[in-house]
């Protein structure tokens, strides 16, 4: 097997006292976090976006395959189209497609069928997972653990823009096909999230809601 060039990891460990500190400010700062569905139609940069989709990028995947692909979309057509196609999955599934006890679950949260944020907010960004890659010949590359890498990816996503100071909402409306007809994307690809990103409106409320203790969601071995 060929040996793969390797370099020095540019690392500097941080005193206890420090890394106490950004722990804890970072913690405060995601607390800070919350789904918002009234947006502002403010502009948002930009490299703004770029720089929160690069951080995205960063993140971990199955064999550095990197299997992701970010649609962002500021166009206001493309996003009205986007709001048409996924209202109407929308109202088929609170029609009938979802159970009783999934609509159970989802009252407290006052969501419904319209989706006014698909098309006020300044930004979509289309998140797509890589089913597998294509070789420069066309054929076809097996990607690994495609769910888990991007998952992360978009984790890392939902974090930058909110230390970005922007307000953000994961739709996943299912299922989700239109958007490869919207944005364009091959067939080998399949959106996952729809994340929506800009400033709240003003005004904006949301649900009163409490998160698990560490108690709750850690176990120590």
């Amino acid at each position: 097997m060929d040996q793969k060039a390797e370099i020095p990891l540019d690392f500097a460990p941080l005193g206890e006292d420090e890394m106490s500190r950004r722990a804890r400010d970072y913690r405060t700062l995601m607390a800070q976090r919350r789904t918002v569905r009234d947006f502002s139609d403010r502009p948002v940069p930009r490299e703004v976006i770029a720089d929160c989709v690069m951080t995205a990028a960063s993140a971990p995947s199955g064999a550095n395959q990197q299997p992701w692909t970010f649609a962002c979309i500021s166009d206001h057509q493309v996003k009205r189209r986007i709001r048409e196609a996924a209202e109407e999955e929308e109202r088929n599934f609170y029609a009938g497609r979802a159970s009783d006890e999934w609509l159970r679950a989802l009252a407290p949260l006052g969501t419904d069928a319209d989706k006014p944020f698909l098309e006020t907010a300044p930004w979509l960004i289309a998140i797509f997972g890589q089913r597998y890659g294509l070789g420069t010949d066309g054929s076809r590359v097996k990607h690994y653990y495609v769910p888990e890498s991007v998952g992360i990816a978009c984790g890392f996503l939902i974090a930058a823009l909110h230390g970005a100071g922007l307000a953000t909402l994961t739709h996943t409306p299912s299922p989700m096909g239109f958007l490869n007809a919207i944005c364009g994307r091959p067939d080998n690809e399949k959106a996952l999230i729809l994340l929506v990103a800009g400033y709240p409106a003003a005004g904006a409320k949301v649900p009163d809601i409490r998160r698990k203790s560490l108690d709750d969601v850690s176990v120590w071995i």
